[in-house]
């Protein structure tokens, strides 16, 4: 798989180590983190992601079989009007 500089992709997280690294845990752990650009292309493999502040503590470099990819669809974002 290839991903071009810009695109957003998610973050996949091993059960036994990402639920304790990236402060989630229980039984219902979610297996991909939030979506995140990516900054440059590292190797043929490998990418460099723009990641939060939250996660500061982790090397940002990837390899591809830890990314999915995220296809934006207008239809489940959810407009809400303050109370």
């Amino acid at each position: 798989m290839e991903f071009n500089v810009g695109d957003h992709l998610f973050l996949k997280v091993s059960p036994l180590k990402g639920s304790l690294r990236f402060g989630q845990r229980g039984k219902l752990t979610p297996r991909f983190i939030r979506p995140i650009e990516i900054l440059q292309r590292v190797g043929p493999v490998a990418y460099c992601l723009a990641l939060p502040p939250s996660l500061q503590g982790i090397y940002d470099v990837f390899h591809v079989s830890n990314l999915h990819r995220y296809l934006p669809d207008p239809s489940q974002i959810i407009h809400h009007e303050p109370l």
